[in-house]
């Protein structure tokens, strides 16, 4: 069985696009990205929270997200974040170079002579 780090480190190469697609159905603030995360891989990632604004000025940086400022009436203002089209095209590609890559391990792990 895989450690939780060797897992960790395989999804925090794809942060971009776990991050573009929780922002898919919906804007959010951070702290509500962090539990769509947590939600979505039933408990088995926790994206940490510098992890998440380091990819999220990253992604603003590259015209993928915006964000705004809530009208919170009770509480802090929360910043929020919106996907772009862009954004929306790039999360499409993510996926589509996710999708290649998991196909190319799959064959070089089912190659004759490797350890079923």
């Amino acid at each position: 069985m895989a450690t939780k780090d060797a897992v960790s480190d395989l999804i925090r190469g794809n942060i971009d696009a776990i991050i573009l697609c929780t922002l898919s159905s919906k804007d959010s603030y951070g702290y509500e990205i962090l539990k769509a995360v947590a939600t979505a891989s039933r408990g088995e990632y926790e994206m940490k929270e510098p992890s998440l604004y380091t990819s999220l000025k990253r992604l603003e940086k590259q015209g993928f997200v915006e964000s705004y400022w809530g009208d919170e009436t009770q509480g802090a203002r929360r910043k929020y974040y919106h996907m772009t089209p862009a954004g929306s095209t790039e999360l499409v590609e993510a996926t589509e170079r996710w999708v290649r890559v998991r196909d190319i391990i799959d064959c070089l792990l089912q190659q004759d002579g490797g350890e079923r």
